[in-house]
């Protein structure tokens, strides 16, 4: 009886996640302040339709794990070397500017150095999750103050790893004395359990996926990144550090194998699943009679929250080179309290944070971001208004990505698609390979190729090999029904990208066009006319030798 209530819970919180999220999407253009709602609302502070609140803990404990594996993977050591000077500073600078000045003002107010600390911690750090879906959604990816918002964040997820860290150290009730020695020993066993970790997803993993039946049966491959994952997750919690501490630095290690794509696009739904319950406890954490009793306490800090980590980022990114008006609008985007924070929250709740410092500083997360969608919204017009002498917000992308944009997508590298790429190549356009098998990927990158492991079905693919940017993909593959679902995709994604599409059969070239392709190569009409080409030569009339002379004849 005991695992259907559980059961019934998830189910009522999904169906309430659902419900909300899907207004929330449609009025305020973000379903994660509607899983935040559903929990506060279905949770034990309101209606209490949720009940076994321990039990759905530990599932959004493993959605945290799950969801900062998924941002591990999405970056790796090389794409942090790609990181200008302004991000990286500036993002570096942002977390230690915001932390310090929480933590020296939290001090002031008289509370005590390790709460002091983790509520600077906490404040350092935004939603990934929240900023960058509006960001995209408004289309500001592209944007400079989007651009910067993105190494911002990856900075900031960077930070979570020694945060954690200082958390869990601060919550065994350590005193002062034995700070130091105890950081030490969790430094010391999160050092002992990354080496194994490297050694699992840098040289095991890898090789694994990249076995004749893993590439042959995609069920087995994902079965092994989750198996991955949690083996992961097991090895943080043995070292006595978070869960979601070790998926992360399991996803960062993989991120520099070119299954990091393909695993990311298989595990998508799944972390849908647990990232929706995972936002949805946080929302169970409100208590909506608290925050109407406490409301001015609880506003405040929301709004100094807001302020604050506006202006650090805008300073934090001035002092790294960026203009005035694209740092003060990244700043406004990135003002409210992350997801992570949560955990950190969690980790400490009843050792180093009170009762009534943790409603209150989950209240102010809470509340900053439901924000979110107004902050991402108004922040290039806020920006320009508040600093009319500037510029403005540069409009031009900040240039973060992790290998240049491709002129061309060929989703296949057999011989067809190998002789494309290379005709690309040296007419000098950047071409990016996808392929789900790993042999032709590495082949692909011996040659040269920008190339990952991918399957050109799922969008998060197609976008993280540069989609968006491309002029032109070509679908390679000899099979007409994936050719046809590629094609429809990328039409409904990027419609301004043409599509020159393989049709190995004559009797598919209809469809393939229907579909929306702009060039169909007819393989069998294209052999035919070859056969025929070379027919002709053979039946050719000879010419006669005299020909060309008019009549004359050479002499010596």
């Amino acid at each position: 009886m005991g695992s259907f209530s559980v059961l019934t819970d998830i189910t009522v919180l999904l169906a309430g996640a659902l419900v909300l999220g899907a207004l929330c999407e449609r009025f305020l253009r973000s379903a994660i302040i509607g899983y935040l709602l559903a929990g506060t609302l279905l949770g034990p502070n309101v209606l209490s339709w949720v009940r076994s609140v321990d039990e759905v803990a530990l599932l959004a404990e493993l959605g945290a794990a799950l969801l900062l594996f998924s941002v591990g993977l999405e970056y790796s050591w090389a794409r942090l070397k790609t990181l200008g000077r302004v991000t990286l500073v500036g993002g570096s600078g942002q977390v230690l500017l915001t932390s310090g000045l929480v933590a020296l003002g939290g001090w002031a107010m008289g509370l005590g150095w390790p709460a002091a600390i983790i509520v600077g911690c906490m404040v350092s750090l935004s939603s990934t999750a929240s900023a960058l879906k509006e960001l995209e959604d408004r289309g500001l990816l592209e944007s400079v103050h989007g651009g910067y918002s993105i190494g911002v964040l990856l900075i900031q997820d960077l930070a979570v790893i020694p945060f954690v860290l200082v958390a869990t150290t601060l919550a065994q009730g350590t005193s002062d004395g034995s700070v130091l020695l105890s950081l030490a020993q969790s430094t010391g066993y999160a050092l002992a359990a990354v080496a194994g970790l490297y050694v699992l997803f840098l040289h095991v993993v890898p090789r694994f996926l990249g076995l004749v039946p893993m590439t042959s049966n995609r069920d087995l491959s994902v079965l092994t990144a989750i198996l991955a994952g949690l083996i992961a997750v097991i090895v943080a919690h043995k070292a006595g550090l978070s869960p979601a501490l070790g998926a992360f630095i399991a996803g960062m290690l993989l991120a520099g194998s070119p299954f990091a794509v393909q695993v990311r696009a298989d595990l998508s739904g799944l972390r849908t699943l647990f990232v929706t319950i995972f936002f949805s406890s946080i929302g169970a954490f409100g208590n909506p009679a608290w925050m109407l009793e406490h409301w001015a306490a609880v506003a405040g800090a929301a709004g100094g929250i807001v302020v604050l980590k506006s202006l650090a980022t805008s300073v934090a990114l001035r002092v790294a080179g960026a203009r005035g008006a694209s740092a003060l609008a990244t700043g406004i985007g990135l003002a409210q309290v992350g997801e992570f924070s949560f955990v950190i929250a969690a980790i400490c709740r009843g050792t180093v944070l009170s009762e009534y410092l943790f409603l209150l500083l989950i209240s102010a997360a809470i509340l900053s971001m439901l924000l979110t969608p107004a902050l991402i919204a108004l922040a290039p017009t806020l920006a320009t208004r508040l600093l009319p002498s500037r510029a403005g917000v540069e409009p031009e992308q900040a240039g973060t990505s992790e290998h240049p944009h491709p002129d061309v997508i060929v989703i296949g590298f057999g011989p067809a698609g190998r002789v494309v790429g290379d005709q690309m190549r040296e007419a000098g356009h950047a071409v990016c390979v996808l392929d789900l098998n790993p042999r032709i990927v590495a082949n692909a990158r011996r040659f040269g190729f920008e190339a990952m492991v991918g399957d050109g079905l799922h969008q998060d693919v197609l976008r993280h090999a540069g989609l968006r940017h491309a002029r032109v993909l070509v679908v390679a593959i000899p099979t007409p029904a994936v050719a046809v679902q590629v094609v429809r995709l990328v039409r409904a994604i990027a419609p301004q990208v043409v599509l020159v599409v393989r049709s190995r059969f004559h009797r598919h070239s209809k469809e393939i066009a229907a579909a929306g392709a702009h060039f169909v190569i007819d393989e069998e009409t294209d052999i035919g006319f070859g056969l025929a080409k070379s027919v002709g030569e053979v039946l050719r009339p000879a010419v006669p030798e005299s020909a060309d002379t008019g009549g004359h004849t050479d002499t010596e």
